[in-house]
């Protein structure tokens, strides 16, 4: 009788030192992200250490911090929970499982990351989880029945959520196809009458070149294109890019982008003779550095960084000619 009580005492004893441990090492292993930037920060070295266990975590976070507010600004996290998803293909369901509850203004976003993703099964998965879904089941039937087109079937040209759900998927997954169409957007580069496609070709080759710089996987990715880009001004501009990032002198690219848009602004039809294309082009996202930058609350490359919405409208300001 003895020994039971002095037993349970013992247990008694060490019972608050054991719930506390465990609880010690449930916030340790549990991710935190207390800022919008500790988010981002987290996407810009995804790559370097991938770690799919913490999206549902991110996606909560994003949502919290209104990063999924606006669906044209969002692309970079669409693009970048279906680049997640789609390379870890066994965790898929529970990683969309953990990201409920979830508010339904933030559900268009899961589900067209579901669709993004690439999964062979992405059709099952999405089915899988539309009765948690109600509000949203007319866009879930589009994907499921209709004309709703995945990723790689977006034409870059629609707009710049397009060409942000590209980099998004790319900095989830590694993907040199994702890459590979964004590269494809520069033969837009000696695009004469259509302002929209320039303004792509500029964004896609600014961008590429600024991340390039601080990504050497990227940056061999983009030399590898070089043999896989049919159009010959896609190639040579490709080369301008691989130059620039190599020697970090990437103002040349933007230099070359406003006289471009310029020359179209002053010789092409009445719709480029002023600036209010620039909104209406929308906002592209910021290279990987500034990303970094942001993160870190620092300034680089003299641009800058605004992390909220999209990653950032400085891109699409520091493009801008002035008037």
């Amino acid at each position: 009788m003895r020994g039971s009580a002095r037993v349970l005492a013992i247990f008694v004893l060490v019972l608050p030192f054991a719930a506390h441990a465990a609880a010690k090492k449930a916030r340790e292993a549990a991710p935190t992200f207390a800022r919008a930037e500790s988010v981002l920060k987290w996407i810009n070295g995804y790559r370097s250490a991938p770690e799919p266990e913490k999206l549902p975590a991110a996606v909560k976070a994003m949502g919290e911090f209104g990063l999924l507010r606006e669906l044209d600004q969002a692309g970079l996290q669409v693009g970048f929970i279906a680049g997640v998803l789609g390379t870890n293909s066994d965790k898929a369901p529970r990683l969309v499982a953990q990201m409920f509850p979830m508010p339904p203004e933030d559900q268009v976003i899961l589900i067209k990351a579901i669709a993004f993703s690439g999964l062979p099964n992405w059709k099952q998965l999405l089915s899988a989880f539309s009765e948690r879904m109600p509000a949203r089941q007319v866009l879930i039937d589009k994907y499921l029945f209709g004309d709703g087109k995945t990723l790689f079937e977006l034409p870059l040209d629609e707009g710049s959520f397009v060409l942000d759900s590209h980099w998004g998927y790319y900095f989830g997954s590694g993907s040199e196809p994702a890459v590979g169409r964004i590269v494809s957007a520069l033969a837009w580069m000696k695009e004469g009458d259509n302002v929209d496609k320039l303004t792509i070709a500029a964004m896609a080759k600014w961008t590429l070149a600024s991340n390039a710089t601080r990504d050497k996987d990227l940056l061999d990715t983009l030399k590898g294109q070089m043999n896989q880009q049919e159009s010959e001004v896609a190639r040579t501009n490709l080369r301008e890019v691989i130059l620039a990032a190599e020697t970090f002198e990437t103002a040349k690219i933007r230099r070359d982008a406003v006289a471009a848009i310029d020359e179209l602004k002053a010789k092409g039809p009445q719709s480029a003779r002023n600036y209010s294309w620039w909104g209406q082009a929308g906002q592209t996202v910021l290279a990987l550095g500034c990303v970094a930058a942001s993160a870190m609350g620092q300034v680089q490359l003299g641009i800058p960084c605004v992390v909220g919405g999209a990653v950032s409208t400085a891109a699409l300001k520091y493009l801008a000619p002035t008037p």
